[in-house]
């Protein structure tokens, strides 16, 4: 098999059989042999209709179908475990990422790269949700250990060897992106525009970044940690320097300042700051929890034109 087009499904069942046509076309046109591995997430729509359509007239299409909704990272997991491809292409359905980019893809991951990234050159997005998506990306970067690029998506292209060493790591939380990053193999980042999304919007609100954001971040990088600890020392510092001003003021003039605000407004920071650290340490604990669980991935519930793994 030489290519393998892995598709997380979710919200866009009318934009299926477009999506279906327009790879094979591309595809075809490189006399390449190829799977098309569609991921049902447990869409809404029950897009899984669609997907057994597609796979009972055509052998190359497979289909995943999971039990409930896991999330799209896990579906990602889902599709390239089942594929056989030297090279595999993950993708979103939504149709932003044009499939014809796939040949482009290509032809630069054979130049000697083992990974491609895609940067969206135009974003159809409004002005809120780009200013909202900067500030998001502008945040996570100053917590992350790497620095992330938000025009960066899931559209790329990855040699077998890459893929296997990504399925090899077993982390609750895995970023496709993210990871495919960590692993350190050759890779280039290439330029191309992007559509308007064929059906729907997206299904990550801001606040459902943010919750993201805190999950990715503490599963890969100490640095809140190290955040917090700079804070608390920084606090103890304050607070000796003030303990130290009082005592001098209070052998010198013997006057001390004295106010029932300012105790409790001390109080409330100095509390607020030992439950924010509190927190940060209960998302690792948190993370730590749900690792040694060990639960699976997914679930599946039923597949077409592959065998269950």
């Amino acid at each position: 098999m030489d290519i393998s087009v892995v598709i997380p499904e979710y919200g866009c069942r009318a934009a299926v059989y477009e999506l279906y046509q327009r790879l094979v076309t591309t595809l075809e046109s490189l006399s390449l042999s190829f799977e098309i591995i569609f991921v049902e997430d447990r869409d809404p729509q029950n897009s899984w209709e669609e997907i057994i359509k597609l796979a009972e007239k055509d052998q190359r299409v497979k289909g995943i179908h999971f039990t409930r909704n896991f999330g799209q990272e896990r579906a990602i997991a889902a599709g390239l475990n089942h594929s056989k491809g030297d090279y595999v292409v993950v993708m979103d359905c939504d149709l932003q990422d044009k499939p014809e980019g796939i040949k482009e893809l290509y032809e630069t991951v054979r130049k000697g790269y083992d990974i491609v990234f895609v940067k969206r050159t135009e974003r159809h997005e409004s002005a809120m949700t780009r200013f909202l998506s900067k500030m998001f990306y502008k945040v996570y970067n100053i917590f992350a250990d790497d620095y992330y690029d938000p025009g960066i998506g899931n559209f790329s292209i990855a040699s077998r060897r890459a893929v296997d060493a990504y399925l090899s790591m077993n982390e609750t939380n895995r970023a496709y992106t993210m990871f495919l990053k960590w692993l350190g193999y050759p890779s280039v980042t290439i330029e191309m525009p992007s559509d308007e999304r064929a059906e729907g919007k997206s299904s990550y609100s801001f606040s459902k970044k943010m919750r993201y954001a805190m999950e990715e971040i503490t599963s890969q990088s100490n640095k809140p940690l190290h955040i917090a600890i700079y804070i608390g020392l920084t606090f103890a510092f304050l607070s000796f320097l003030t303990i130290l001003y009082l005592v001098i003021r209070h052998f010198v003039d013997g006057s001390v300042p004295e106010g029932w605000i300012s105790l409790m407004a001390s109080i409330f920071l100095i509390g607020g700051l030992i439950m924010s650290t509190l927190g940060v340490h209960g998302l690792y604990v948190g993370n730590i929890y749900n690792e040694v669980r060990n639960r699976p991935l997914y679930v599946v519930e039923e597949t077409r034109n592959l065998e269950e793994q």
